[in-house]
């Protein structure tokens, strides 16, 4: 029996795919998280899931952190990123920091499934159109990615707002941590990144390509 851990925060995308696939794979046992802290829950009690299906902008994951963490903790288990977008930059990304296939949202129950055959094979599965558009990412953007892997979820969350522009007391406001905690995290997320200011460490997080993060007010 198969297991297939569906990571993505719209209930209507999960429920389509599950049954989707339930009509594709026999014995098919489906999981679902809405959120990052939710998939990390899941995959630290299912040590037998066949493949993660990753939603790269679910709440909490920070776009490519979310790869890039749960690639370093958990190396063996194969990783397919399902999108809407279709950004030739983000696919090489996904693609160069572990993940072994990009299945666009829009693509058919046939071509899911058999894209995740593939992977299942230890193969890995993109569209016909974006294969010879994917370019290998820098030595800078690996070291890059080793960095950020080193970084726990709330650092990263820290490090989001940063790049937002946020004041260290507006982000313990966000966080409802204090500022003293704020500052505790910068000095080990500077240290973890290998960076002296705040400037250098948005420097790293744009090349992540980040997007605004909701703020409460």
């Amino acid at each position: 029996m198969s297991q297939f851990l569906i990571a993505d925060d719209h209930p209507l995308f999960r429920e389509a795919l599950k049954g989707a696939l339930t009509t594709k794979f026999d014995g098919l046992e489906v999981f679902e998280s809405e959120n990052f802290e939710t998939t990390l829950q899941v995959l630290s009690e299912q040590e037998d899931l066949d493949i993660l299906l990753l939603d790269l902008h679910m709440p909490g994951s920070g776009d490519l952190y979310g790869l890039i963490r749960i690639r370093e903790d958990y190396p063996s288990l194969p990783i397919a990123v399902v999108s809407g977008s279709e950004d030739i930059n983000i696919v090489s990304k996904v693609m160069s920091y572990g993940a072994m296939g990009f299945i666009p949202k829009s693509s058919s129950s046939d071509d899911i499934a058999g894209a995740i055959n593939q992977i299942l094979d230890g193969d890995v599965w993109l569209p016909p159109e974006l294969k010879d558009k994917v370019a290998s990412v820098t030595n800078e953007d690996k070291e890059i990615a080793a960095q950020v892997a080193s970084l726990t979820p709330q650092q990263y969350k820290v490090l989001q707002y940063l790049h937002e522009g946020l004041l260290n007391k507006q982000i313990a406001y966000e966080l409802h941590i204090s500022e003293a905690t704020i500052k505790a995290h910068i000095t080990a997320i500077f240290r973890k990144l290998g960076v002296y200011n705040r400037t250098q460490a948005v420097l790293i997080a744009a090349k992540l390509q980040l997007e605004p993060i909701e703020q409460t007010h």
